[in-house]
């Protein structure tokens, strides 16, 4: 991490869940720029785009003449920047710990006071998020996918580790890694009780191989997140605790025990 001499006014951040902390930590005010990506909150639709995390259009941050910019470690402008002179500091989180972290470094560079409490009321959310699973719907095993290739959220993610703590089962190993690309046959001999995908993946998500034969397809246990929904779900930042509740009403509402948890509650 470069040293900045007092907390920077001028902030670009190259990745989604980066520009949504910088904002829940009350700093929204520092952000001149943000990626193409970057929609929440609302505000950041305003500011200058300065393309992808992975593709930043350099001169536009340049321009925007930074004081710090924010990135994801898997960013090769990281190098460029530096040598021009900005100052870079990379993180990416992956895994809850790894928030919790990324939390905390951001509240120090900004120079807020008790940045921890936003992990406080993510940890509380998705512990809450977890106590109203119906005890019928435990151990659902899940197959949850980030994005169309098939890019799923293994054990390890952040993902992962939400429907660990909500009692369901991963059908992508740790051993894999957090966002593992699968073949979609894999997902096919896995036999996963439940589907959780996005609006943006479904599109022929029925011609891949094998997938028609699957029970979860065949009886509809497919829980399908609109794209502002399905954000939510795939950043790691301050709004985990909205994903947790989705996830958790997914559950509810469409894994094979949902209809016996419903009945015994009439």
């Amino acid at each position: 991490m470069n040293i900045l001499r007092g907390a920077p006014q001028r902030i670009v951040s190259l990745l989604p869940s980066l520009a949504e902390t910088v904002c829940e930590l009350g700093q929204c005010h520092r952000l001149v720029g943000v990626d193409r990506y970057s929609s929440f909150p609302a505000s950041l639709r305003q500011l200058t785009q300065v393309g992808g995390g992975l593709d930043p259009h350099i001169e536009a941050i340049v321009a925007l003449r930074p004081d710090v910019v924010l990135m994801g470690t898997s960013s090769r402008a990281g190098d460029r920047l530096r040598a021009l002179g900005i100052k870079v500091v990379a993180l990416e989180p992956k895994t809850h710990a790894d928030v919790q972290r990324v939390m905390l470094k951001i509240g120090q560079l900004l120079n807020v006071a008790d940045a921890q409490k936003i992990w406080r009321a993510i940890d509380a959310g998705v512990s809450a998020a977890a106590q109203s699973i119906p005890p019928e719907v435990r151990n659902t095993r899940v197959y949850f996918e980030v994005n169309p290739g098939p890019y799923a959220a293994g054990e390890s993610s952040f993902i992962g580790e939400t429907l660990t703590r909500l009692g369901a089962k991963n059908i992508v190993p740790a051993a894999l890694g957090p966002f593992p690309k699968l073949n979609p046959e894999y997902i096919v001999r896995a036999k996963p009780d439940l589907i959780m995908i996005g609006q943006r993946s479904v599109d022929g998500m029925a011609q891949r191989p094998g997938w028609q034969s699957m029970r979860a397809m065949r009886e509809q246990r497919v829980c399908v997140f609109p794209a502002e929904q399905s954000d939510t779900l795939v950043r790691p930042g301050p709004r985990m605790a909205e994903g947790a509740r989705l996830m958790a009403r997914c559950l509810a509402e469409k894994a094979p025990g949902a209809k016996q948890a419903a009945e015994a509650r009439l």
